[in-house]
């Protein structure tokens, strides 16, 4: 493993030896813009595993995604690599919008300190709440985004991060009532300590997620990757090409549904990930929401 092999993988061409904040927002951006966020491995016949190597392997030289464990678990080794003084943190994401959360943490982020100021890295939510560059750990501040407005709140023992979204605006009426697509203004999105925690502490969840029939990874096939203006999914069969308007208070929604046969060239072209074993595509009903 090495950083320069991960800098053309997410076509990074700045300073490598400089750990500030300029330089922090740049490599997160470049991140989610090269990097999916998506469990395709698990209905490939493949595992997730909580390999740092065979990470670095799967993302940066087979040109594949990743789930938070993945992605996120790589992007912290990169910050080490880099000379940034960063903490692996553990969260509980929430499945509704009254604040219901998954019973066990499992949602892999970091806390990125410099110069004194903290803030929080996440590579790999993905669709709608993945934020476009850090966050200052600052409680009650709103910090705009492309995706809307987030913001994290202090409730004494642990930490919230919450979003204010704009209203989606479907543009194919066969979608009108899609359950995947979050109607809700204000909701949040995780819950977590400062509480630092190592890689071996996830390994329950990345069993969890593959094993459990009610696991959000065992009931859809997810791939995702953050655009420009927006972002790229499929969910199932469900394909979407999501544009922000913050200027027009809403987001547009792009979606249809592609044939089985279809899958593999959307995700050659619209994901860049070509796939050497034979994906089995899910899209059964869970909480899940873009």
């Amino acid at each position: 493993m090495n950083l320069e092999e991960y800098f053309r993988r997410i076509g990074f061409t700045g300073f490598t030896h400089r750990p500030d904040l300029e330089t922090l927002k740049l490599i997160h951006k470049q991140h989610i813009m090269t990097v999916p966020f998506e469990n395709l491995s698990m209905h490939c016949g493949e595992r997730i595993v909580m390999d740092l190597e065979m990470i670095f392997n799967k993302i940066v030289r087979c040109n594949r995604g990743g789930c938070c464990l993945e992605s996120n678990y790589l992007f912290g080794w990169v910050l080490r690599e880099m000379g940034y003084d960063c903490t692996t943190l553990n969260s509980k994401v929430e499945t509704t919008s009254a604040g219901e959360y998954i019973p066990i943490e499992g949602h892999l982020i970091h806390k990125v300190v410099i110069d004194g100021k903290a803030y929080i890295a996440d590579v790999s939510h993905g669709m709608s709440n993945q934020v476009r560059e850090p966050l200052e750990l600052i409680s009650g501040k709103d910090q705009h985004q492309g995706p809307g407005v987030f913001r994290l709140i202090n409730q004494g023992d642990s930490w919230v991060l919450e979003k204010t979204s704009r209203k989606p605006k479907i543009l194919n009426p066969d979608f009108a009532k899609s359950s995947l697509i979050n109607r809700s203004d204000t909701y949040p999105i995780h819950r977590f300590t400062l509480e630092h925690h190592e890689p071996d502490s996830f390994l329950s969840m990345c069993e969890l997620l593959q094993t459990d029939p009610a696991s959000l990874f065992i009931n859809k096939s997810i791939c995702c990757l953050q655009t420009p203006t927006g972002f790229r999914s499929l969910i199932g069969w469900t394909y979407s090409e999501v544009t922000f308007k913050p200027e027009e208070g809403v987001d547009y929604y792009d979606m249809r549904n592609i044939k089985e046969e279809e899958v593999d060239q959307v995700l050659r072209e619209k994901f860049h990930i070509h796939l050497q074993r034979k994906l089995t595509s899910v899209g059964n009903n869970s909480w899940f929401k873009m």
